[in-house]
């Protein structure tokens, strides 16, 4: 894999820091974005969603009080309120060309790893 790993990352999840962790420790070159600094449109969602190959509704983070809203929600229902709403995305995304895996737990990112 020659492509650079980008993770989408919350600097406060325990997750993320683990996922962080295990990428530093590999020593593999990588980019992290903190999308609460550096906000989602809903175009990157939507191709963040399709390299992670799951449906709109495993990314969403269901203990969110906001999500209890979004039941019957359509999938751009649901996308436009994760970007407007970082805090109902599951996380951390790790990325590497044209795949994308979510990292809980955060081993899954040994597969992105020489």
């Amino acid at each position: 894999m020659s492509d650079k790993i980008v993770i989408y990352q919350k600097p406060t999840c325990s997750k993320c820091r683990a996922t962080l962790s295990l990428l530093k420790e590999s020593g593999e070159e990588f980019e992290s974005i903190n999308y609460y600094e550096t906000l989602l449109t809903i175009d990157k969602l939507r191709e963040l969603i399709n390299k992670l190959n799951l449906p709109v509704r495993e990314l969403l983070r269901r203990d969110e009080p906001s999500a209890r809203n979004l039941v019957t929600a359509s999938d751009d229902d649901i996308i436009k309120a994760m970007v407007d709403n970082p805090d109902l995305i599951q996380r951390p995304i790790v990325v590497r060309g044209s795949k994308a895996r979510l990292c809980r737990p955060p081993e899954n990112v040994m597969e992105f790893l020489k």
